[in-house]
């Protein structure tokens, strides 16, 4: 699976609009633009794509802007990315017509590696995420 530029600007403005305001009020398109460094004009595209996939609405008006459609523990990383970048195409291990017994063993592997790598993606919430931004980086050792 390959993940865009778009795609990841996607789940960060939906972790902008999961984290950005508690009340359910909705967030401006300039207001998540600047907090996250993502060009206004490409947010606009990448939300109105969100919008049309059902994981966010919009509100007209000086008050207006945008909010999750759901809750932020309902949405997953890879409905986000499958929103916007669509379910991946065939991955090599599908597109692999060998006829030799290794290619067809790496083939399985490719197919493999996609579905544990989609199951993964599809366990991850946005709430998960924004935990993960608060949390200590636990990875970093001290010598």
């Amino acid at each position: 699976m390959k993940l865009s530029a778009k795609a990841e600007y996607a789940c960060v403005a939906l972790l902008e609009l999961a984290g950005g305001d508690r009340t359910g009020q909705p967030i401006r398109i300039r207001n998540i633009a600047a907090n996250q460094g993502i060009p206004e004009r490409f947010l606009v595209q990448i939300l109105l794509v969100l919008k049309s996939a059902g994981l966010v609405e919009s509100t007209r008006g000086a008050a207006g802007g945008y909010r999750l459609s759901r809750q932020p523990e309902t949405i997953t990383v890879l409905e986000v990315v499958e929103a916007i970048d669509g379910r991946s195409g065939p991955s090599r291990g599908e597109a692999g017509t060998s006829a030799h017994p290794m290619g067809r063993a790496l083939s399985k592997i490719w197919r493999e590696a996609e579905a544990r790598e989609r199951l993964f993606l599809n366990g991850i919430t946005l709430v998960d995420v924004l935990a993960r931004v608060e949390a200590p980086d636990d990875s970093m050792y001290q010598i």
